[in-house]
């Protein structure tokens, strides 16, 4: 029997784990519930099992049987990665699983990634004895904005299962854009940059009717927010772009009172190192120029969060070629451009070869170009991806294991 056929008697399972998952999601570092159902979905198999020090992380590591077939020296590994964090959003989608905590809900697909690797786990266990190196499952906390990756990363993720892994696979689904079961990748980069911009602008504050006795941090902002878009499409190569986008603006108390301060936080996306260094050097220019010509001061809080996640190029055709060989060549396709979306597997790819992949989950009888997206209140997933993502990252592990072993 195939890896994918395998992969789809787990599905029921895999399944009745991704909604146990949703019903009870978890935000940030700590999952103690999420955790203690990985621990007992993987209970049984044949893996060496560590948990997190700074963070709720489940690393489990897989030795293969045929991992001295190459001699005497440690084996090649590959790792695998599903994060498992929820977001602070409400959910209100109706479906009989939803989630039970209020205001968080698996809003991004991170249950099925759970679920899935899982089912890989499951899969490449049955297969121990054909395996010629080992492989690390990463369930990883705080994706959303935390860092996770990198903490795990800090903790010795890369190097579970004694050497450097010589290579890492993640995956995510999506509620849209992609139509259900098609898997997605290119090489290069394949995911934004990620930055947190917080502005606050310090006038004199005073009556409405006499705003030339007091420094209006009001007019500044909003010269700011449109002059920041200006500077996006004139400071940086149109085939080399970045996103600002204003999100958050708060000022005031009532409409005839100019205030003191005003404040507001942007999300900033870029797909190159040499763009993320310019449009930063751009709005600290831009907003301390207009800040000088309104008389008021300010203060620029902007934070690197995630780096691009760069896709290997031979990783990417590799995970490609793999994926038409599962689905078929209609169902993996090479994306034209990256995403404005950010990860922080980003970190991982920074330190090993790899890809990151998209699949796509949105539920029969939605049209993708209109179905609610990732991280809406309303996002859907259909389960009926669970045996593909599963048979999609073993597949990846045992097949790099081979190529690794097939070098000299």
């Amino acid at each position: 029997m195939s890896v994918y056929e395998n992969a789809r008697e787990l599905g029921e399972e895999l399944s009745e784990l991704r909604r146990a998952l949703h019903r009870e999601p978890e935000l940030g570092l700590d999952l103690p519930r999420t955790q203690g159902r990985v621990l007992a979905a993987l209970d049984g198999l044949p893996l060496e099992i560590s948990t997190g020090k700074a963070l709720t992380s489940v690393t489990a590591v897989l030795r293969g049987g045929r991992r001295d077939a190459r001699g005497p020296g440690r084996a090649p590994a590959v790792l695998l990665r599903g994060d498992m964090d929820a977001l602070p959003v409400q959910e209100d989608t109706g479906l009989d699983y939803a989630s039970r905590m209020p205001g968080a809900m698996h809003a991004c697909g991170h249950d099925l990634h759970v679920a899935g690797l899982v089912g890989a786990a499951r899969l490449l266990a049955g297969r121990r004895a054909e395996l010629p190196g080992d492989v690390v499952f990463m369930f990883q906390p705080g994706e959303e904005g935390m860092g996770g990756a990198k903490i795990m990363i800090d903790e010795g993720v890369l190097d579970a299962a004694g050497d450097r892994v010589v290579a890492a696979y993640g995956l995510h689904v999506f509620s849209t854009v992609l139509p259900r079961g098609v898997a997605v990748t290119r090489p290069g980069p394949v995911l934004a940059a990620s930055d947190a911009v917080t502005v606050t602008v310090r006038g004199r504050g005073g009556h409405g009717s006499s705003p030339h006795a007091a420094k209006d941090p009001v007019t500044a902002v909003a010269a700011m927010v449109t002059a920041l878009q200006t500077m996006v499409t004139r400071d940086l190569d149109a085939l080399d772009p970045a996103v600002v986008t204003v999100g958050s603006l708060h000022a005031g108390s009532a409409g005839n009172v100019i205030p003191e301060t005003a404040v507001f936080e942007a999300t900033v996306r870029s797909f190159s190192e040499d763009a993320r260094r310019r449009v930063r050097a751009g709005i600290e220019r831009v907003l301390r120029g207009i800040a000088a010509a309104h008389d008021v001061a300010v203060d620029i809080d902007h934070v690197e969060q995630y780096p691009v996640t760069v896709n290997d190029g031979a990783e990417a055709a590799f995970a490609l070629d793999t994926a038409r060989d599962l689905f078929g060549g209609a169902r993996a396709v090479e994306a034209p451009r990256p995403m404005s979306g950010s990860e922080d597997f980003s970190f991982v790819l920074r330190h090993v070869p790899g890809a990151f992949l998209g699949l796509g989950a949105c539920p029969p009888g939605v049209d993708p170009a209109t179905a609610p997206m990732n991280h809406s209140p309303r996002a859907v997933f259909d389960d009926a991806v669970l045996p593909d993502a599963a048979a999609l990252l073993a597949e990846l592990a045992a097949r790099r294991l081979d190529r690794a072993e097939a070098t000299p």
